[in-house]
């Protein structure tokens, strides 16, 4: 059994952690979505809001959670909002997601952030792992805006 090692990822890491994020968008038939590059991530990397939590199991990655601290303006509070878990399919099953979950709860757990994320409907096996957890699941549409389909309304 692998041993991992959890810790967060700084702006070295950004060729690693691009590379997982664009596996997961592969994964996910999105890959022509990712159009982030490695600057982009030493960037972000770098921001006091952006956590990334790499797990490394061997010295080399096995999988990834991201959030970011934002403002949640109902409760006047700040909250974690879970962009991305992913895990590498070689390390799979071994309670590495629950791991990195956990991680990202004892950095939220000091301050009380709840911690958010989407989940697609289809995703019934993240369904039940979520359940797991305890979180709440609620059935919400995600909608985006892109300036591709807003800027022509604004002439």
């Amino acid at each position: 059994m692998t041993d991992y090692k959890i810790r967060q990822a700084g702006p070295a890491d950004a060729a690693m952690v691009r590379t997982m994020v664009v596996e997961l968008a592969d994964h996910q038939d999105e890959g022509r979505f990712v159009t982030s590059t490695e600057d982009d991530w030493r960037t972000a990397l770098g921001r006091d809001d952006v956590i990334v939590l790499v797990a490394e199991g061997n010295d080399s990655p096995a999988g990834y959670v991201s959030a970011l601290r934002r403002a949640h303006l109902w409760t006047g509070r700040d909250i974690l909002a879970l962009d991305d878990l992913y895990v590498r399919e070689a390390h799979r099953d071994a309670g590495l997601g629950r791991t990195l979950m956990l991680e990202l709860a004892r950095l939220a757990s000091p301050d009380n952030l709840t911690i958010t994320w989407g989940l697609r409907l289809e995703n019934e096996a993240g369904a039940r792992f979520y359940n797991r957890l305890g979180a709440t699941l609620r059935t919400k549409t995600l909608a985006a805006w892109s300036p591709d389909n807003y800027n022509p309304l604004l002439d």
